[in-house]
Parts: structure tokens; sequence; C-alpha cells
């Protein structure tokens, strides 16, 4: 599992210069059962580096990059990123855009900041991307963990998606009767830090028990606060492993910031050396320590009040000293483990999936229940089959049954009340899968929802996207809606041959069904010899007054053209379309079949109509501009060029009996071993989650 860390750029991942992040990046790392198989990225121009795993990425100023982005960019071009399961990013929202489109395993992201003050997480719009395209958000306090959440209606889904995990340090042995009679100062010596209600009530302190000292750690070169004491040492930045060491005779440690710290490394780390500490009640400060001493008004005679109490009652100040040192569990060992914990849950939901042999699978599109079985040979359930035939567990949902059944006053579309739905299934199933098949009344939020529950997101959609071809806009739109969110997308459209981009879309032919199509009209004397059939939309069921298409005008030119030849037409002319049982008897009786889609002929596109000829035995004719003489050879399907050349062919094959029967049981043969329905739903499956398929299929390009 190998896993690599993006520090922020120009972080100091040095001895003597690192910051809280690369303490805890470093202190969890050589701890973590993964240490062998971990590399840290990072920027900096500082030696003496923290660990031997860390890699440096030069960035050169440019006025046409900006230095954070060419780093990210470095980052990911650098071979030793190659091969990354889990990539941890740390305090840096704003490079998730780009990594995102470039890296599809696992991503962590860690905010050790306050969320609606970072670059990249300020405004919801943000953070809800941010939640929905990282794996897991890690925050360094709970206080952080609910400010990234402000503005959100229903935080709750997501509760699988983030942790808190604090920041760490070492423990080691206190002999608390060496402890000094020492306070301390740590950090920036600014307001924000508290630093002046720190020197207005220490110097009080100092006035009145002169055998105490205090001791100031830190700088600030754009605030001046002078104070002065003989007992008083400002001694300026020392790095961490110093600061540890005196915290060990130390007895107390004051936090006074009046800023909302996400956490404050300083108290925890006090708390570990068992000090005494005072903290302001202020952003995450209170859960840095379980024995802290909290202000409860923040000024420098409530500060000075504390410490006198404390130094007035020695048993006192010796029983917060202990109770911070014995309470504390935020050790390097207990947070690497807590992050290696989280890791392991990702690389076995990864395995998981892919090593099941047995599947759950949810199932969503438009079953057709409602129809009275006039609408039982689809697409949809040609694919269901494939699932089950592959052993899988399938449960169906029938959107539009369902939305049909809610609609009401307060849920004119029923839409509402059919994602509500989806989400308690998905609390009783808990689908490794969801499929959907031109779902489109699935919100994203529901499907964000199933995301963010680690299951894999899969679409079939097989209507026209061509720009020539009819409801070309709407079905755009369709589709686009939610491809990124998507892990898949299946067409019956060359994904090549479209004039916009769907992330991860792949052909699939449309299937065959050995319980649908089971006839073999080329060992039948067909009493008709050109069958076709088309209809004004399946759910109306019958012709629309007025409507057109261009099909119609084909067909009665082609008609027209043929006096000898016997057509068995539906759909057009006054003729109404035909479903169900009378679509098998009707089709059953023509030895040919015409495959003619809407619109102009695009690559691949073709309706699910050419599975039912095919499927049947009947010799199929389709438009070469489909480009389906990739698959099939003239002696398993006839292409034609144009009217009149279909024209010639049809009369042709209508002679030749022999030919003509010849070529449709090879057609038939070849469409089943090659697009059956098994198979393409075992395509859709591999696909998506991303599994090597062995044998190439003649659709892959």
């Amino acid at each position: 599992m190998k896993i690599s860390i993006l520090l922020p750029f120009k972080e100091n991942y040095t001895v003597n210069n690192a910051g809280a992040v690369s303490l805890f990046v470093y202190d969890t790392f050589r701890l973590s059962e993964n240490k062998k198989n971990i590399n840290i990225f990072g920027s900096t121009n500082s030696k003496n580096i923290l660990s031997k795993n860390y890699i440096n990425l030069n960035v050169k100023k440019s006025f046409l990059k900006s230095s954070n982005f060419e780093y990210v960019e470095n980052f990911i071009n650098n071979k030793n990123f190659r091969f990354t399961k889990i990539l941890e990013i740390h305090n840096r929202p704003s490079y998730i855009q780009f990594i995102k489109k470039h890296y599809k395993e696992k991503i962590l992201l860690y905010l050790h900041n306050d969320p609606l003050s970072m670059s990249g997480s300020k405004t919801i719009v943000e953070r809800k991307f941010l939640i929905n395209n990282v794996d897991m958000l890690i925050f360094n306090s709970v206080w952080s963990k609910n400010r990234f959440f402000i503005g959100f209606t229903n935080p709750n889904i997501y509760q699988k998606k983030i942790a808190v995990c604090y920041q760490s340090t070492n423990k080691v042995q206190i002999d608390f009767n060496k402890k000094k009679k020492i306070i301390s100062f740590i950090g920036k010596l600014n307001s924000a830090k508290g630093y002046d209600i720190f020197g207005n009530s220490i110097i009080k302190v100092l006035e009145k028990y002169p055998d105490w000292k205090a001791y100031v750690f830190g700088d600030e070169k754009r605030e001046q606060h002078i104070f002065k004491h003989k007992n008083l040492k400002i001694l300026g930045f020392k790095n961490n492993k110093y600061i540890l060491n005196f915290l060990k005779k130390n007895s107390i440690s004051i936090i006074c910031s009046r800023w909302e710290e996400p956490f404050g490394r300083t108290s925890l780390e006090a708390a570990s050396r068992g000090c005494a500490t005072i903290i302001s009640n202020r952003g995450g400060l209170p859960e840095t320590s379980k024995s802290g001493i909290i202000l409860d008004k923040l000024d420098s005679d409530n500060l000075y009040t504390k410490i006198i109490e404390l130094i007035h009652n020695p048993k006192q100040l010796i029983k917060y000293q202990k109770l911070n040192y014995n309470n504390f569990y935020l050790t390097n060992e207990f947070v690497s483990s807590k992050l290696d914990s989280i890791r392991k849950n990702f690389f076995n939901q990864n395995n998981l999936i892919i090593e099941k042999k047995i599947l759950k699978i949810l199932h969503v599109t438009n079953f057709n229940y409602r129809f009275d079985g006039r609408l039982q040979y689809n697409t949809g359930r040609r694919i269901n089959n494939g699932f089950v035939r592959l052993g899988h567990n399938v449960l169906t949902v029938s959107d539009r049954d369902l939305v049909n059944q809610y609609k009401n006053i307060t849920d004119p579309k029923g839409s509402r009340k059919l994602n509500d739905k989806l989400i308690n299934i998905y609390k009783n199933f808990k689908p490794d899968l969801l499929v959907l098949g031109h779902a489109d009344i699935v919100s994203n939020d529901t499907l964000y929802f199933f995301k963010n529950n680690g299951v894999k997101i899969c679409q079939w959609f097989l209507d026209p996207l061509s720009k020539f071809g009819p409801d070309y806009l709407k079905n755009k739109k369709r589709i686009i809606n939610n491809h990124e969110i998507i892990d898949s997308t299946f067409l019956t459209t060359n994904p090549s041959s479209l004039d916009f981009k769907i992330n991860n879309s792949y052909f699939i032919p449309n299937p065959c069904d050995e319980s649908f199509e089971f006839l073999e009209n080329y060992n039948r004397d067909c009493q008709y010899d050109l069958f076709f059939a088309m209809s004004h939309g399946v759910h109306r069921g019958q012709l629309k007054k007025g409507k057109k298409d261009n099909r119609e005008k084909f067909i009665n030119e082609l008609v027209k053209k043929n006096n000898h030849i016997i057509f068995d037409l539906y759909g057009l002319n006054d003729i109404q379309p035909i479903w169900g049982n009378d679509f098998i008897n009707k089709i059953s009786n023509s030895s040919m079949g015409l495959n003619l889609s809407r619109g102009i002929p695009i690559k691949y596109y073709s309706s699910d109509r050419i599975a039912q000829l095919m499927g049947n035995g009947l010799l199929t004719f389709i438009d070469e501009k489909t480009h389906y003489g990739d698959f099939f050879t003239k002696d398993e399907l006839i292409t034609y060029k144009d009217l009149d050349d279909l024209s010639y062919k049809l009369n042709k094959f209508k002679k030749d009996k022999k030919q003509r029967i010849k070529i449709a049981k090879n057609g038939k043969k070849k469409y089943f071993r090659n697009f059956n329905s098994t198979i393409i739903a075992n395509y859709i499956i591999n696909k998506t989650l991303d599994k090597k398929i062995k044998n190439k299929l003649i659709w892959q390009k």
C-alpha cells in the first residue's frame, strides 16, 4: 500500500525549523506500520531534513505560473508518486481541484487550521466540493470540524468521510520533584496569542513572588510588546526538541490566545510534560487537555488571579500537573495507530469490492411495472439478467414507477420521496455497486451520499447523443449532470464521436438476452420480407397526431422503390406501434429487418432494435456510417450506403434465400457470442471496479 504525503509548499520539514504540520507528519510516520511504504513530498531550501523518506520538489519562480501550481504539478509528475494508492494532503484544500483531475485513487485531506480561513475552503461551495471529492477529511479538532460544516443542511450524511485526529507528542517519565518555579509562554509574541495579556499579568506575579521565574519562547516582527523584569527571560524561537526538554522542569504553562486556535500544540506538549496549563476558551484549545484551567474571562487580571491561586496552593499546583500528565493520551503511538487504521480501512474497502466474487448491486432504472407488461422487452431488464446470471445479489428499483406513485402536493414530482427511499435502501442493503439507467431523478446529493459511503457508481445510457440527432441538448444535459460524481458511464454511442467529453465513458453495444431473443427466423418460412417498427415514445404507446420524424420519409420512399418487397411496418402511416407479446408475434413473420435509428448516423450508435433483429435471427440491414462493419463481416450483417443501395440489397437477398439464411444465422450467432447481456453486465462491473479484463472484447479500442 504505497502512501504519498504532500506537505504545504515551503513547509520546513527540518530538524531546526519544523512547524506543527511537519512535526505531526514526522511523529506519526516514524511509528506507522506502513513506514516503509510512505514518501513525504515538500519544497524547502533548508537542510538537515527530519527523515530520509523526504523528497524535495524544486520550484523555479515564474511569471506565468504560481509557485503553488508549479509545486503541485511537479509533484504529480514525479516518478516517486507513481502507483500511489493513498495520497495524504496537508493543510492545502486549494490543491484538491487540480490533483483530482490527475489522480483517481484515495485522497485524504488534513486540515490543521480554521477551514473558513483557508484558500479553497472559505465558501460553502468550496467546502461542498472538498467533502464530495476527497475520500476522507481529517480535522485537528472537533472545533475545526464544526467550522467546516457551517451552512450545511445535513452534515450527518458525511460522518463516514470525516475524522478528528489531534496533534500528538511523545510521553516521557516526569520527576515532579524536579519541577522548578517556572512559568512559560510559548508562541508568537502578539496580541492574537494574548502575549500582552500574559506580559501585563506576569510582571505583577514576579513582583509579588521573586522566587518564581518566567520564560518566553517566540518572536514577532510585526508587533512590539515590551515587558522587562529581572526574572523574565525572553529567549526567542527554539526548536521543538529544546522546548520539550524545557517543559519537563516547567511548572505552569500559559496559553491565553485571543484568536480561535484550531487546536494548540503548546498546550498539548505542556500537558505531556506534566505542566499545569492555563488556557483561554478559544477554538480547539479546550480539547488539548482534559485538566486545563480555563480562563472564564480573558484579561490580565483574571490570568493573574489564576496564576496566584496555583502559586499560593502547592498541593493544588501538583494536583493539576499530575492530572494533566496522567490523563494525557495523545501520544505519537496512539495517533499513528489511528491513522494506520484509517488507511487500512481504505485498503480493505478496495480489496473487498474488487476481490468479492458476489456483489450486492442496486440497479435503479425504469422497469416499467406500471404499463402492465407492455414494455417487458427493455434493455434495463436485459442488463439486469446479466447481473443475476453472474451470480450477484441484485436489488432493483424502478424509479419512474415509484415517482409516479409518490407524487403529491408537497412533492409534485415524487423525487424527494424517491431519494429518501434510496438512502433508506442503502442502510438496509449496503450495496457495493449502484447502477443507474436513465435515472435522472436520482439527485446529486443522493449520489454523493452513496459515494461517501464507499459505494461505486456507474450509469448506462441508450439515447442518442449526436449533435445531429434528436433531443441533443436535453440528452447532453442529462448525461453530464452527474458525470463528475459517477465512476464510469456506458454509452451506446462511441464517446470519441461526441462533441463533448464525459469522464470515464465507454462504449457498450445494445445487449441481447437469451430469454428475450429466442426466435430463429432464418429457420422459418416467413410471410413478410422486411420488418420495421418505430414509435413516438415508449411511454405514450401510440402514435401522436401531427408528430413526424425523418425515418418516415425514408421508409415511404423505400416502399415506393420496391414493389416486390413485402413490408411489415409499424409506428407510421397510421399503423399503431406494437409492444410486448404482440411485438414478438409480429417480428416472427419477417425474414429481414431494417435497423434505422433516429437522427443522422453516428459511429456505433444504434437503438436497441438491432439486438431484437439480429438476436431473433432476421437478416439485418444497417447504415454503413454507423461503423458496425467494425464488428461484423458481410457474412454476418448487411450495411448499405444509401436508399438505392439498400433497395438493391433487399431484392438481392429476397431472391437468394440460401445466402440470406446463412448471413442471418451467422449474425445471430456472433451477436450472442459477443454482445449478450451477461458479457456486457460483466464489462460494466469490471470497468467500474477497475478490474483487469482478461480477454479483449471486440468493441474495445
